[in-house]
């Protein structure tokens, strides 16, 4: 039995739908910032959002990732005012990052089986931590909203490291922070690379799990535990039977 279950979020424990190309969201965002006085076009924004970002991403120092660098888009925002000559403070920032993030969701929920996983763990004595490529502006507010932040030892998103899975440097990160063993450790995940490959590289065993937003398998599945029916329900049963 492990001690640590670091967990992938978004395909594992949450069920997301986004859609950041709809042509309506670029349409509001562009009202909005124009309202505030950053006049832009959807066109236009859309288009300066992705420069800005590409920029964001470049500027991440090169000692902080070896492959996945990740900004915090926050700035990004930001910057969208400031090229436009308007002042911008960190909070309205974070405020159309989550804006941005509220338009493009179709629908966020918990997979079946998540409340009792966790109390599966904390019952066996084990710890959770969340281990996600993620901005966290967006996805603290939503975790959250979910109900499920305090289960966590410790909340870890990519946005905050610099760098983002499966970077060796960002598993490297938690298991510094709170010198856990590799081998204590089990990462739960849906993605066969990010997660499961990447945990490999780490030392650590995995459970994978198959669900509806994972990618195709191109390779070979590294999991310990692979379930192909992404439940966790099953996943209870393997972990702790």
């Amino acid at each position: 039995m492990y001690k640590n279950y670091i967990f992938d979020l978004y395909g594992t424990l949450v069920d997301i739908n986004t859609n950041e190309w709809k042509a309506s969201i670029w349409k509001n965002m562009a009202l909005i910032y124009t309202m505030h006085g950053a006049a832009y076009t959807p066109k236009e924004l859309n288009k300066a959002y992705n420069h800005y970002l590409a920029d964001a991403i470049a500027a991440i120092p090169h000692d902080k990732y070896t492959t996945h660098p990740e900004p915090q888009v926050e700035y990004v925002f930001q910057r969208l005012f400031t090229e436009k000559g308007m002042a911008c403070s960190m909070e309205l920032a974070r405020t159309m990052a989550v804006t941005f993030r509220a338009l493009s969701l179709k629908y966020i929920k918990l997979y079946d089986g998540v409340k009792e996983l966790f109390q599966a763990i904390h019952d066996h004595g084990g710890k959770a931590y969340l281990l996600s490529n993620a901005q966290r502006v967006m996805t603290e507010p939503e975790i959250r909203m979910l109900g499920i932040y305090d289960e966590f030892e410790d909340v870890i998103i990519s946005s905050d490291v610099g760098c983002a899975k499966p970077d060796i440097m960002f598993y490297q990160h938690i298991l510094q922070k709170h010198t856990l063993d590799p081998k204590d450790c089990i990462m739960i995940g849906n993605d066969y690379i990010t997660d499961i490959q990447g945990s490999y590289q780490a030392g650590m065993d995995s459970l994978y799990l198959h669900t509806n937003i994972s990618p195709e398998i191109k390779g070979k599945l590294l999991a310990k535990y692979p379930i192909m029916s992404g439940s966790l329900f099953e996943a209870i049963e393997v972990l702790f039977q």
